[in-house]
């Protein structure tokens, strides 16, 4: 079997087929794992290239289960206050616990009956879909067992109907909650960071589930969270697997019943690929195309580039030794990208291995549109992001010791997407976005993984949907062996 990519897709394919005993190979052209949610090393500093956080981290959850069954070497801090969200309408300090945050908004807000209602929603909502994602088995392709406990759960599922195919926008508008203020505006930029559009446009399940995202085991992984990925690349080593890392995938070919990979260091071949990679690279791969990458490609080309700042500063004498997270909104009224929304990361005290003591590392994030993409605009913006730090985030931006900015064209060297795209699919509102909730193959013994594919965004739910490949794979081949 080869994997190609180490994203978080990819690893998580690789170490279920290898602890299912296949001969797997991951084939990564970087010299790090993790992709966009990859830690890299430059000028002697370790940064976080774009997700600072992840999900999946609580009890029973998939990486706080590999982590605890495999050993990993991987420290999750629990983070209280999580976020710190600033900006001219006020500030949140969104805290760990989901009622605490609730019972905090409730104190101001000027509807407090709706927004209740809202939240309760809101939870019917995000304990069904969370309840899915804690048990990869009710995941599609599914078996039996998965089957009856769906039907058993049809009740809970049925509520969600009435919301399929419209935006969160509508379900604020029904619960009084569409004034403009601090909490459109918080839940705007949450839908924006995560799933790549605002509440105007995005998929109200899908969002009312992962405004949840904060209080469903999201922790801080010390060392960036591309330590999470290496510990899982150690993982696959002692499953028996293998990655390879600077070592590009330069052509597939289907030939004589297998996949034929021509890399930088030589040539293989594998009874089944899976690519950890946006559609467009695996078109580029194959030479072709067919309806569902091309589909799949056109979708993602919807979608944001990142503009990033790279910043290594002081730590104030008053900060505290955590992590810490800033999201930043300027204007509010206007659209919440390029500039004007930031998400900032520090790392802690302790992690004296980005940084030198007394220091830290911040990784500073906002979309920017691809269209007519030129130096002149992404300069503009990234002045935009600077000054936007010195007036809602001061006292993290006197200390500055170093910085490296980066364009969408950087972020495509520092991740492998081409172009510098980021995100996958944004989950606007529609049928389409259930279009892809079936693992199936592109191609003959081919499989498409990552984060433009079902479940879509953030390293839990790529590396989900890698599981679940795997699994579809294994059953693939057992039916084979069964039939011969």
């Amino acid at each position: 079997m080869a994997v190609i990519g180490a994203g978080f897709g990819g690893l998580g394919a690789a170490l279920s087929l290898a602890r299912r005993g296949y001969r797997v190979v991951v084939l990564e052209r970087l010299n790090y794992p993790g992709g966009c949610a990859g830690t890299f090393a430059r000028d002697g500093y370790r940064f976080d290239a774009g997700a600072t956080l992840s999900s999946g981290l609580g009890d029973g959850q998939l990486f706080a289960r590999w982590i605890r069954d495999l050993g990993l070497d991987v420290t999750a801090e629990r983070l209280d206050p999580i976020v710190d969200f600033r900006g001219p309408q006020g500030t949140l300090k969104v805290p760990a616990d989901r009622d605490a945050f609730i019972a905090m908004l409730v104190q101001d807000h000027k509807n407090p009956a709706g927004l209740r209602t809202f939240f309760d929603e809101q939870k019917r909502t995000a304990d069904v879909v969370w309840d899915i994602l804690d048990d990869p088995r009710l995941l599609p392709p599914f078996t039996p067992a998965a089957l009856w406990t769906h039907l058993r759960r049809s009740p809970r599922y049925a509520a969600l109907l009435p919301r399929l195919g419209r935006p969160l926008a509508r379900v604020l508008r029904d619960h009084g909650l569409d004034q403009r203020g601090l909490l459109r505006t918080f839940l705007d930029a949450s839908c924006q960071i995560t799933l790549q559009c605002g509440v105007d446009e995005v998929e109200a399940p899908f969002a009312m589930a992962t405004l949840d995202y904060y209080f469903r085991g999201t922790r801080h992984i010390r060392g960036g969270i591309g330590a999470l990925a290496w510990a899982l690349v150690e993982a696959i080593a002692q499953a028996g697997g293998s990655v390879r890392f600077a070592d590009r995938l330069r052509g597939l070919e289907r030939s004589n019943g297998a996949w034929r990979l021509d890399t930088r260091h030589g040539t293989l071949s594998a009874s089944a690929v899976v690519a950890n990679l946006l559609p467009q690279s695996l078109e580029t791969l194959l030479g072709s195309s067919n309806h569902r990458l091309r589909w799949l490609a056109s979708q993602v080309e919807t979608g944001w580039g990142a503009c990033m700042l790279y910043r290594v500063l002081r730590r104030p004498a008053d900060a505290g030794p955590e992590a810490r997270h800033i999201q930043i909104v300027q204007d509010p009224d206007q659209p919440l990208i390029e500039g004007n929304h930031l998400f900032c990361s520090i790392s802690s005290a302790d992690e004296t291995e980005r940084a030198a003591e007394g220091q830290a590392t911040m990784t500073v994030s906002t979309h920017i549109r691809m269209r007519d993409l030129n130096a002149a605009r992404v300069q503009e913006v990234q002045d935009r992001m600077r000054a936007g730090l010195e007036i809602w985030a001061p006292e993290w931006s006197a200390g500055l010791v170093h910085e490296l900015p980066a364009s969408p064209r950087t972020f495509e060297r520092f991740t492998g997407r081409p172009g510098g795209y980021v995100g996958g699919v944004p989950r606007r509102a529609g049928w389409q976005n259930y279009r892809g909730l079936w693992p199936r193959p592109v191609a003959e013994d081919l499989y498409l993984v990552g984060d433009s594919v079902f479940p879509g965004q953030s390293t839990l739910a790529t590396a989900l949907g890698g599981h679940r490949v795997a699994e579809l794979i294994h059953r693939t081949r057992r039916r084979i062996v069964s039939s011969a």
